[in-house]
Order: C-alpha cells, then structure tokens, then sequence
C-alpha cells in the first residue's frame, strides 16, 4: 500500500510531513509504503554500480544479477515498483547517495566494514565474498608475492584495493569492475585483485583469465540504507528471511553464482551471527 501526501496537504497527516506548507511549489510530497518512507511515490530506487558481475549487470538490454533480484523481491513485498541507478560505487560507499536522496537503498556487492557502517545502516550480511588474484593463463605470476612492488588492478574504492595496498602492492584503479577486467585483457596491468566473485564471471566470460589464489578476508556483503531508515531495512530482513525459507535465496545464489556458489551462500543462522 503506498500513501502520497502532498506538502501542503497536511491535516491529519502532519506526522508525515516533510516540511511546514509555505510559498514553494517544488517541495516534494514524502511518500511511504507499508510503512517505509520512499525517496519516489510507488517507487523502490536502488542505488547500483554497474556492471559488477554477477552482482549487477546488464544482459539483453535488462540490469540482471544477485542484487537485483534481491532488490526486486523486497520491491514486491513492498507492492511498490523497482528503479535501478546506475551510481558510482565511490558514492555508494561512502554514503553520500543514500544521504542525498539519491536512493533508498544501495546494493552493489558491497563489503560491510567498520568505516562504512559508521556512514550507513547495514542489513545482516547476504553472502561470504573472499578476495582473488586473478592473471592471464600464460602469466609468470603465480601468487601474490610475485607482486611485491609491481602493479595489480583493482576497482577504487574497494576492499580489494585496500588488500593490495596492505600487501606491498601498487594499486592501478578502475571506475568499474568491466574496465578492471578490459584492463587486464588489453595488458594494461598483468593482474587483478578483486572479489571472489567478480573473477569467476571474469574467467567463465574469457578462458584466457585464471583464478590463480584466493584469500580468506572473512568479507560478507551486505544492503544498506541511509542511517535511521529501520523500516526499510527491517522490510529487506523479512524479504531475506522468506527467500530462505522458500529455497528461493540458494536458488538465485547458484543461478549466479555458479561453482563458487557453496563458497558464497550465507544460511540464516550465519547470518544472524555475523551482525
């Protein structure tokens, strides 16, 4: 059920207000859907960094992936359509999307750590998402201390750039994990380090590519809205919760997720203990 209260049409409603009626005619009217307050009347916009295979991308001309089709069954449950933005993941993780307006909810493969849970609200975690070393098959490089000194891609703003920083190697960072990848398929780096993962859609996409080692951060990913929204946050949790007990949640976890998918589905008992 979704209720539109135009500003200055308060009466009763004053609870719901954004702000007292005044001259201006572009104060937008707050919106609310079974009681979650929505940037969009009717509307669930999710913030995205496209592609980040198979989190989100897009196949046929559509936005497909694991975060989609999360997003969308808690639209469904919401009774409320579903927008995708396409938003740089450096907006993302900082916060400032959601603490602009700019969504009302961000997933986008996106690790939950101490610094960005300061910024935003996260939900429990939805999948386990360790770091790879992804080359070319025909590379010398065969773990990362091959790489001490040397340069390896990352996408900015990432946990994986954060990874080979610590391990004494030189960051080369891409806007997006497409580019990340075009970047080692053209040669402008020799390796990558990025989320479990994003390599597997990379090396199933292209065989010249291997997974050479992966390492166990103990990363979980999770959704996140902007800091205060519990309704909307509590609505994800019981979309969760119902696409566990369906099968529906290992269904879309090996749809994409694929040979790595063991390694990546989170149960609910895992979940309720790692937040």
């Amino acid at each position: 059920m979704k209720k539109i209260l135009p500003a200055c049409a308060l009466g009763a409603a004053a609870l719901l207000a954004l702000s007292a009626c005044g001259g201006g005619g572009d104060e937008e009217a707050e919106t609310e859907a079974g009681g979650v307050q929505l940037v969009n009347a009717g509307t669930l916009t999710l913030c995205s960094d496209i592609p980040y295979e198979p989190f989100e991308f897009v196949q046929d001309g559509e936005n497909v992936g694991l975060d989609i089709d999360l997003a969308q069954a808690t639209a469904d449950d919401l009774g409320v359509e579903l927008e995708v933005i396409t938003t740089a993941f450096e907006a993302i993780q900082s916060g400032s999307a959601l603490d602009t307006d700019q969504c009302d909810i961000a997933l986008s493969g996106m690790t939950i750590t101490e610094e960005r849970a300061s910024q935003m609200d996260f939900s429990k975690p939805y999948l386990k998402d360790n770091l790879a070393l992804m080359t070319k098959k025909d590379s010398d490089i065969t773990s990362i201390e091959d790489l001490q000194g040397e340069k390896a891609g990352v996408q900015q703003a990432t946990t994986g750039e954060a990874y080979a920083t610590d391990n004494g190697v030189e960051p080369v960072q891409f806007e997006d994990a497409g580019l990340m990848t075009q970047g080692i398929q053209s040669g402008q780096v020799d390796a990558v380090i990025a989320n479990i993962s994003t390599i597997y859609a990379a090396t199933e996409a292209d065989d010249s590519l291997t997974l050479v080692e992966e390492y166990d951060t103990g990363e979980v990913i999770g959704a996140a809205v902007k800091m205060g929204n519990t309704a909307l946050l509590e609505q994800f949790e019981t979309t969760m919760t119902d696409l566990r007990e369906t099968g529906e949640y290992d269904d879309l976890v090996d749809q994409w997720f694929g040979e790595v998918a063991d390694a990546a589905r989170l149960s609910q008992e895992e979940a309720d203990a790692a937040s």
